[in-house]
Parts: C-alpha cells; structure tokens; sequence
C-alpha cells in the first residue's frame, strides 16, 4: 500500500491534491528473459536475464482494447506521469522536485485521459532505470556488464515491449504514442508489428537520423570515452566520467533547441553582471544554463546507458530494415491510421524529412494525418508545445481510423 500521508511530507505541497493528475506512482518491474528462454538481439546475440521496470496508469478494460502504449525519448524513461512513490527508496531523488515528463498530457481529464486509456511505458533495454542495461550484473561474473553489455537497437526495444505486452495478456494496442527516439520506435512498432496496432503517433522523428545527427552522438560519445575516469567503460564503484557526460549533454542539448529560442531566452547576456571578467569561466548566461543542464543530467543518468542508447538511435533505418532501401516499400507493411507531426524549428528531425515520411505513407496508399506546427522551441517543442500537441493527441485517438 502507497503510505499517502507519508508522501504529503515528501512531495511538494498540493501535489497529491491535484483531480487531474494520476498521483502516487509505483513502476513494476518483470524478468521477460531467464536462462531457459534469452533474448534475442538484432545482432543475433542472446541475453538473459532481461528485467523490465514499466509503469502504468489507468484500468486496463474488459476487452483489453483501451491501450496506449507511451514509448520514451532517449533520456526519458517509465515515469510519465504523477509523482514517484519509489524515488528515494530507488535513489532518484530529483523525482521528488517535479512529476513524470509527461504528466500534463496524461491523468484524468487530460489528452490522454486515464479515465479511458489504460497507459502503458516500460524502460528500454539498456536504460539506467531499471530495465537491464550495462550498469546491471552480468550473470556470470555478477559485477556490472560496463561494455561487455551487448549492443541493442531500436528493433530489440520494441521486441521486449510485445514481450511485456504479451506477459499483461495484451494482444493489441489502441495506439503507440512517442516523440524523438520515441517516435523512431513508434515507427518500428507498425512496421515490426502491423496487426498489433490500431493508431500510431509520431512525433519530432523520421524514418532515419541525418548524418549531422549522427555527428553530434559521436562528439558526444567521444567526450565519455575521453574522460580520465571511464575508464573502458568499468567506472561503477569509483569515479564516474562526470565531466564528459556533462559535455555530452550539453552539446545534446543545443540540438534540442532552435537558435530563436535560445536568442529569445539568454541573447548574449552576461551571468549576472554588465561586462565581462576576461576569463574562461562561465560568462554568459547560455553558459550558465548548459552548465547546469550537463550537470543534473549527470546526478540522474549513466555514461554507458547514453553510449548504448545513442548508437540504437543511429543504427535505426526503417527504409533499409524494412523495405530494402526503400521507405514506401517498408511503409507499405503498415496497417495503423498514422499521425506524424513536426515542428517548424527543428533542426534534429526536420520537417522536410518528416513530410518524406508522410509522404511515402501517401505514395502507399496509407491513411496519415501529417502536421507542421509553427514552434519557436526546436526538437524539444513535441514535449513544450503541450497544449497544441496534446490537442492533436485527443482528437486523433477520438476519430474512427481510416480505411
């Protein structure tokens, strides 16, 4: 039982009070690999054990038909919605500040509304939050996997994903919702599993990462293997490489913005002063905002998850998976009534690869609804821009699909 009086003095006053938000939560977490039946990876690897952490929200119906399947971006994780039970038993305490990272769109009421949906986000395979990954034991030596975790794609995620739907005894979705990383799962998700999904929701992702995406993960990844304290990946213990991780982040998180944004928040402002002190330590505020970006990011997350994960996110080609190369081919596998949305400022997965998306849906003769939402806020608009994005949320998953 959830001790909410307990949780009164944890939490932030009237957190708990709020009828719109789904309240105390608790992840649950399931071994969907042993020994006597590993998993398979895309590389033709097998693992085992695979735990799964996933969180869940709402009441699954009678006829198991009122799914929604949440799938998170690459630093996201189960938590969507409400505020964390677990967070100071499991050490993620900067959970007790702020509610899931999507909790204005789903609760009671809201564009996801948990009176109707049964919500549903696990933690992929090779996260930090519970779900197997290099920070886990490896069975036979019981210390830490560090990069002797075997690579993972975006295929693997979404093939643990049916194996913990399978595991609720649930065989088909009402719909799969994901932004960014998120949305290339969505992606895989019609394509892999075409008669399992009803309604699929992109949003902010493609069908690939161009090749300045690709840039930017590599900077990133060699910042953590350069740091003096990664030491090849085997950090748990001591030292973590806090530094380059830090870097990593920060140089992540200017692709998640636009340049008007950045403009309009921080210009070339200085910290806290007129002029400048001549020096090499943070001057402007831009500075002071990425420094304290890398930082927490380093209080909640682990290198060798980000290495992992931001790989899965360059290997993802729907058209070469599936279609040999080509993306109306691999579209043409898709059963779901499709939504792909983008947002006019980003620079990540612009709007120009995602109308090829809709595109090659069209050139198939596949429903999709596609939308360019005018944003200031760059690739982060899918997670800022609730209002018109959970808007568009509920009226697609309102609207009887098309045929």
């Amino acid at each position: 039982m959830l001790d909410v009086n307990w949780a009164r003095t944890v939490f932030p006053p009237g957190a708990l009070d709020d009828p719109t938000s789904v309240g105390l939560t608790s992840a649950h977490t399931v071994t969907l690999a042993d020994e006597s039946s590993p998993f398979r990876l895309d590389t033709g690897e097998f693992i085992a054990p695979v735990d799964v952490e996933y969180e869940t929200y709402g009441t699954l119906s009678a006829a198991r038909d009122n799914v929604v399947l949440v799938v998170h971006a690459l630093s996201g994780d189960a938590h969507v919605a409400g505020w964390d039970y677990d967070a100071i038993q499991t050490g993620r305490k900067w959970r007790l500040r702020k509610p899931g990272w999507w909790d204005t769109v789903v609760g009671p009421g809201k564009p996801l509304d948990t009176r109707k949906f049964f919500v549903i986000c696990a933690n992929v395979l090779g996260s930090c939050y519970g779900t197997t990954g290099p920070g886990s034991p490896h069975p036979r030596t019981g210390k830490p996997y560090g990069l002797s975790f075997p690579m993972v794609t975006v295929g693997d995620w979404v093939n643990l994903q049916a194996r913990l739907l399978d595991h609720l005894g649930i065989e088909r979705i009402l719909a799969v919702v994901g932004g960014s990383l998120g949305g290339q799962q969505v992606i895989e998700w019609m394509m892999a599993y075409p008669d399992r999904v009803e309604k699929a929701i992109v949003l902010a992702a493609s069908a690939k990462l161009s090749a300045q995406g690709l840039a930017f993960n590599a900077v990133g990844r060699q910042t953590i293997m350069s740091d003096p304290n990664f030491n090849g990946g085997n950090y748990y213990g001591g030292p973590v490489p806090a530094q380059g991780l830090s870097a990593a982040r920060m140089l992540a998180h200017i692709t998640y913005l636009s340049d008007a944004a950045m403009d309009m928040k921080f210009g070339r402002r200085y910290r806290n002063k007129t002029k400048p002190d001549f020096d090499f330590g943070i001057e402007f505020e831009v500075e002071s905002y990425l420094a304290y970006q890398g930082q927490s990011f380093v209080e909640r997350f682990d290198a060798n998850s980000y290495l992992y994960i931001t790989r899965a996110m360059d290997y993802y080609d729907a058209a070469e998976r599936w279609g040999g190369g080509n993306l109306v081919e691999a579209c043409s596998r898709v059963t779901a009534d499709t939504m792909v949305v983008s947002f006019s400022s980003d620079w990540l997965y612009p709007p120009a690869q995602c109308r090829e998306l809709a595109a090659a849906f069209c050139q198939c003769g596949k429903p999709v609804t596609y939308i360019e939402v005018p944003s200031s806020y760059g690739h982060d608009a899918f997670l800022v821009e609730t209002e018109i994005v959970g808007k568009l949320l509920a009226d697609f998953l309102a609207r009887e699909p098309k045929r």
